[in-house]
């Protein structure tokens, strides 16, 4: 297949995927299609499989490329690698709708009842979570899987006695990170001309993903402090 026939593969379910993500995918290294005596890409059916796995981590989980190209060589190499952030076990494959569930546990935009549904949240507990914008529907007035993450984690502090003035600081948190992100990433597209799109998505998921790390690490140091 060429380029343009893979992207009509799978811009159904990835309709903001263009060529030029494609191709920087290649650069950096997670897809090696074959090449034709002229040079042209040729791309297969495991090519297909493998950037719908690509992109659905990406999408559903906001992996870095890093990560996912790690997990990708352990199993390029035969080998078992750990599972993948959130404890997902995966090979690539077609996206069906079985892996979208693994990956999301959701495959569609959720309307408030079914939101509160799944997660278990009250309407004061919906109100607060909306007031801090800590979740918010779209123009459709649909929620995504972002929102049921958040929403669950806050009906599980909420179990712990949290109240709703304590869910604020996560609010300033994420702003303040989301702050540190863009002047990083402004300062990346401004140092390097002509820098693409994709490269500064792909520089704010590995600068979000470290400061998550970084959190969880003195978190948990602390945690273990504790216990001695």
């Amino acid at each position: 297949m060429t380029i343009g026939e893979v992207l009509e593969r799978i811009n159904t379910e990835f309709p903001e995927v263009r060529a030029s993500k494609v191709r920087f995918l290649e650069e950096r290294g997670l897809l090696t299609p074959a090449r034709t005596a002229a040079g042209y890409r040729k791309y297969t059916e495991v090519d297909v499989d493998r950037l719908r796995f690509i992109l659905a981590l990406q999408r559903d989980q906001f992996l870095p490329l890093k990560v996912i190209k790690d997990y990708l060589d352990a199993i390029d190499a035969g080998k078992r690698p750990d599972s993948l952030p959130g404890g997902l076990r995966l090979e690539p494959r077609s996206v069906s709708q079985q892996l979208a569930q693994e990956l999301t546990g959701h495959i569609r935009p959720m309307s408030r009842a079914e939101l509160q549904g799944m997660s278990g949240a009250s309407d004061d507990l919906m109100r607060t979570l909306e007031a801090y914008r800590l979740i918010w529907a779209d123009e459709t007035g649909r929620y995504d899987d972002h929102s049921l993450k958040v929403a669950r984690a806050a009906v599980t502090l909420t179990g712990f006695g949290f109240e709703a003035r304590h869910l604020r600081p996560f609010r300033i948190a994420a702003d303040r990170e989301l702050g540190m992100v863009e002047q990083a990433t402004s300062g990346i597209a401004q140092n390097n001309g002509g820098v693409s799109k994709e490269r500064v998505t792909e520089a704010a998921r590995e600068i979000t993903q470290a400061c998550l790390s970084l959190h969880a690490g003195v978190v948990s140091a602390e945690i273990a402090d504790m216990e001695e």
